[in-house]
């Protein structure tokens, strides 16, 4: 298995593309950490399900991913757990749709605090040990709309696009000691978030014709977690809408 040995930290691991990836890389080997918000019987039917189907490790933590300091408490107990952090995939996202001349400033701060500061957190805590190892693949969950922007979602976009500029960044900085960091940016995916986006008119420009699903994603995220000459790239997984 690809990931055997490995230990994964997955923001958002609850539901959704976050859930699918915890799965798909247990799938593959990996030991695997699942942050979560306030869901916990979903996230520990995840870790349940990654030990009995799989055989790895998964352990759950409750963590505000916007909190500085909690994220440094939790990535030293996910330490103390695993002993070494391999992967971390940030994917934890909220959104607080509405237009840019009436939004309230909590609604555009939360977004960017969940989205690109809550990446930036963990990123910081996990670094320390992808030095020591000499290896590790970051993998940052955007959004096509953080490359197009889309009306009534300024906040989204812009802590999307920031996510992106986060990434290229940190692929600078850390390629030369073996640490590779990557962004995918799906388009209309199903989940719970983009529930209400089913009759959504801008899915007649996909051209593939249909919203992707949760898994299309973890593919995509499997195979950055193993591509060890892709570094700073954006892989949109969107069905050729932003093309």
């Amino acid at each position: 298995m690809m990931l055997k040995g490995k230990t994964a930290v997955v923001t958002g691991a609850s539901r959704g593309i976050g859930e699918a990836i915890a799965r798909k890389f247990a799938s593959l080997g990996a030991n695997i950490a699942v942050i979560y918000a306030g869901n916990n019987a979903a996230a520990e039917k995840v870790c349940k399900d990654c030990q009995e189907s799989y055989g790895v490790k998964a352990v759950s933590y409750q963590c505000d991913v916007s909190d500085f300091d909690i994220v440094k408490q939790t990535v030293a107990s996910i330490k103390a757990d695993f002993g070494t952090v391999h992967i971390l995939v940030n994917n934890a996202g909220i959104t607080r749709d509405g237009l840019c001349a009436m939004m309230k400033e909590d609604d555009f701060s939360s977004v960017v605090d969940t989205n690109l500061k809550g990446a930036f957190n963990f990123i910081r805590h996990c670094s320390g040990m992808f030095l020591k190892n000499r290896e590790g693949s970051i993998i940052n969950i955007a959004s096509v709309v953080g490359l197009t922007g889309n009306a009534g979602q300024s906040n989204y976009a812009a802590s999307k696009a920031g996510l992106i500029g986060l990434t290229k960044s940190v692929a600078k900085e850390l390629a030369s000691r073996g640490i590779r960091c990557n962004a995918i940016a799906p388009g209309f995916i199903k989940t719970d978030m983009t529930e209400a986006q089913a009759d959504n008119p801008l899915l007649a420009a996909v051209p593939l014709g249909r919203m992707g699903e949760v898994s299309d994603i973890a593919e995509a995220a499997a195979y950055l977690a193993t591509a060890n000459y892709v570094t700073g790239e954006v892989l949109r997984v969107d069905g050729g809408i932003a093309m």
